[in-house]
């Protein structure tokens, strides 16, 4: 069971709940630490895309293609779920979804470019969609000052989740090449084992996680009439000023996350060296020092300030950035990969936790909806940017990260002009 003070909770909520809540992270993070972060995407370059000049680029574009229909459709489905109370019903078709799709990467081989394509965007489209439902559950749970520490738990189960099963493909990998296996061989089974784990983790999401929005009768009833109200809701914007900076500053430093999350494994078999399983490995570690940075800076958060926690991580990502252009041992490289893992598990639960504080209570799902606009948008631009520039200098890698860092530098920029008391203020204000 979750180790949740009760005094963090909401009124009503039991710490099972929590667990329950905490097991989605556990269970969609197996998806993005073997997919997309440190087997799949390599996999995709060498062996679908034979390495080909164009094959990062490829794989970059198909992420970025799954980001923009999150982009499209995240909105609408927000204010739909906030309008019908349907967050767990719709969070159960997404989980679905992801689930059928990453076991179909099985029948990507050698050559099969489109069908991998499709895959990736499908699966991680489906991904990106049950991830903001997820944490639109966060503030209903959590009490406005443990937002911090809840959703702290939830990313470090998330890091533990990851690590399960990247060392259960780990072990199939170790097996499957001593028994003389290639990566054509190996890599489609991984996917079925990682469909598998994410389906059965996230079972007791939806045996405890409780519903408690309320629908509302005059609500929209449709996913048209739900993406008219979010158009008017971008009208009213400027009730919501700290917010939007807030979503500016999510976009500019989540480009440089989305950027390692996806090419870590490529950046250290191109520019590195490394073999599929030293990437494995590596992967493992930062997985846990992201559970590390995931829980300890949730309470850091709530003891020093939203803000404060949020420009220590950057400041992090940036020299992460460094460390790793100017890596030319496996040891620089190493501690560069484990600072990026301390930042990210850090990062990412702080700017979860400081949307609630910004999202009125009667519109979580859809600023939440919000918030996973601007992450995937950053997604696109990101991934997309490390690609072209790869191509666009013969295979650069180290020009590219440096470029993807300046991500960190900018979003620490607009971090300064977000004033979280007054953002706070105003969505506890009834216009």
């Amino acid at each position: 069971m979750s180790t949740a003070p009760s005094h963090s909770l909401a009124s009503g909520v039991q710490r099972r709940e929590v667990w329950g809540w905490s097991m989605y992270d556990f269970a969609n993070s197996g998806y993005t630490t073997v997919v997309i972060t440190a087997l799949f995407n390599a996999y995709f370059v060498g062996v679908v895309a034979q390495d080909q000049p164009w094959a990062t680029l490829a794989w970059t574009a198909a992420l970025s293609i799954s980001y923009l229909l999150i982009i499209i459709s995240a909105p609408a489905i927000g204010a739909y779920a906030d309008a019908h109370a349907n967050k767990k019903k719709l969070l159960a078709l997404t989980t679905i979804g992801c689930v059928l799709f990453t076991a179909a990467l099985y029948w990507a081989g050698p050559g099969d470019v489109a069908l991998a394509m499709v895959l990736i965007i499908a699966s991680n489209f489906f991904y990106g969609t049950g991830e903001n439902l997820n944490g639109a559950f966060l503030p209903e749970l959590a009490k406005s000052g443990a937002l911090g520490k809840v959703s702290g738990w939830g990313w470090s189960f998330g890091y533990l989740g990851g690590l399960t099963s990247l060392g259960v493909a780990l072990a199939y990998v170790n097996w499957a090449q001593a028994a003389g296996k290639s990566a054509a061989d190996f890599v489609p089974v991984t996917m079925v084992l990682t469909a598998a784990l994410f389906a059965l983790s996230s079972v007791p999401t939806f045996l405890f996680l409780r519903e408690r929005a309320v629908a509302r009768p005059r609500a929209p009833v449709t996913l048209r009439d739900s993406l008219r109200r979010f158009m008017a809701s971008l009208s009213s914007a400027r009730q919501y000023p700290d917010f939007l900076r807030f979503l500016l500053c999510g976009a500019c430093y989540q480009a440089g996350i989305s950027t390692v999350i996806a090419l870590a494994a490529i950046y250290a078999e191109q520019v590195m060296h490394f073999v599929t399983e030293q990437t494995l490995m590596l992967i493992m570690l930062v997985n846990i020092t992201a559970a590390i940075g995931a829980f300890g800076f949730g309470y850091l958060q709530d003891r020093i300030g939203h803000r404060l926690t949020l420009s220590i991580t950057l400041v992090g990502w940036i020299v992460m950035t460094l460390l790793a252009y100017f890596s030319e041992s496996a040891p620089m490289f190493w501690a560069a990969a484990n600072l990026a893992g301390l930042c990210m598990g850090a990062s990412q639960s702080a700017g979860r936790a400081m949307v609630g504080l910004f999202a009125p209570a009667e519109r979580r799902a859809e600023f939440y909806g919000l918030w996973g606009v601007a992450t995937r948008f950053a997604a696109v631009i990101g991934p997309l940017t490390y690609g072209l520039a790869t191509w666009l200098s013969g295979g650069n890698h180290r020009l590219a990260i440096l470029i993807s860092g300046s991500s960190f530098v900018f979003g620490l920029i607009v971090l300064r002009t977000v004033d979280i008391e007054r953002g706070e203020r105003a969505a506890n204000q009834r216009f």
